[in-house]
């Protein structure tokens, strides 16, 4: 960072400042619990001569935050994953159910864009199709800080709500699905070849926001990997070209995250179609009616507090499926 010509290069100089950061976190996070602990052992050793009641309270504080951080550590480290430190790439699929199903995606989007608040994650909107009636057919959102892809690749999958539905006038209860697909945000570089004769390149009209010039030019593309039959697509930024190397990096990560589920040493080996909707399978159900629950099928963890989920409180979720991942990855 101390060469005249690191700025030179302002995307790998990007890199090496969220390496450096991600680092230096590590680092202080570790003096911190250092110096913390000194301090109880001094406190203990204070009362085992003089026992004052504002030195209990401040010993209790001290331990009570140190137990805190050592949990945030510890999960911390289960995210060891290659890829795990990036940005992640969220997307959300409205699926059977109509209105409600659309309704509900809507719903998800408000839960994440929440959960990347309260974490101090930065959202941009890489895509979104809202429909005429009711909630989103599908949004696309980056989501941006540390680990964020580490956290939020527990969410891929199917998601399930069961309610009262607000488009039925007899007042009957309603299950609808919604998928989530959740990719790491990958620079374009040498991991995964991607052979121009591959991908045909698609441009349309935007329909969502963005003001005149988004409604008046073919800036929306939409790409498709054709020896996988991959599709993405983005029509929120600002112009053709952003909209395509956006693209480009959404299905860099699909490719990636393909090679690997495969184990294969490149793209080319993979076959078949790429399918990422799987109704049979849900991760987790929302239950609004005749019961308020949350339950994960992979965890079987719960919260009966559904609203506070749905702002955005999920972590418990997802901490939970971390220490699953590593328990199962140890053969517990």
């Amino acid at each position: 960072m101390l060469n005249p010509k690191f700025w030179d290069d302002n995307e790998k100089a990007q890199k090496v400042l969220q390496r450096s950061n991600s680092i230096k976190l590590k680092i202080d996070l570790y003096n911190v619990l250092l110096e913390t602990h000194e301090d109880i052992n001094i406190l203990i050793e204070m009362l085992l001569e003089d026992e004052e009641e504002n030195m209990v309270n401040e010993l209790n504080e001290k331990i009570e935050y140190f137990n805190s951080e050592i949990e945030k550590s510890k999960l911390e480290s289960l995210l060891s994953g290659e890829y795990d430190h990036l940005n992640a790439i969220l997307s959300i699929h409205a699926g059977t159910g109509g209105l409600d199903a659309q309704d509900w995606a809507e719903m998800l989007m408000r839960m994440y864009s929440r959960y990347a608040d309260k974490k101090g994650y930065k959202i941009e909107i890489i895509d979104l199709i809202r429909d005429t009636e009711a909630g989103i057919k599908t949004a696309t959102l980056l989501i941006k800080g540390l680990n964020a892809y580490g956290f939020l690749k527990s969410e891929k999958g199917v998601h399930r709500l069961v309610r009262i539905s607000p488009f039925d006038s007899s007042g009957k209860r309603h299950t609808s699905f919604a998928s989530i697909d959740i990719m790491p945000e990958i620079e374009m570089d040498n991991e995964v070849l991607i052979n121009s004769q591959d991908i045909k390149i698609d441009t349309y009209r935007a329909s969502g926001a963005g003001g005149q010039h988004i409604n008046k030019t073919d800036s929306a593309v939409r790409i498709t990997h054709i020896p996988t039959g991959v599709v993405v697509q983005c029509q929120n930024q600002r112009s053709q070209h952003l909209n395509k190397e956006t693209a480009m990096k959404y299905l860099m990560g699909k490719l990636i995250e393909l090679k690997d589920i495969e184990q294969k040493e490149r793209i080319e080996d993979i076959q078949g179609d790429y399918s990422q909707i799987a109704w049979g399978s849900q991760i987790r159900s929302y239950v609004f009616h005749p019961y308020n629950l949350v339950k994960d099928h992979r965890t079987n963890v719960e919260n009966g507090n559904v609203q506070a989920v749905m702002d955005g409180d999920i972590n418990l979720f997802i901490d939970s499926y971390l220490v699953y991942k590593m328990k199962e990855n140890r053969g517990e």
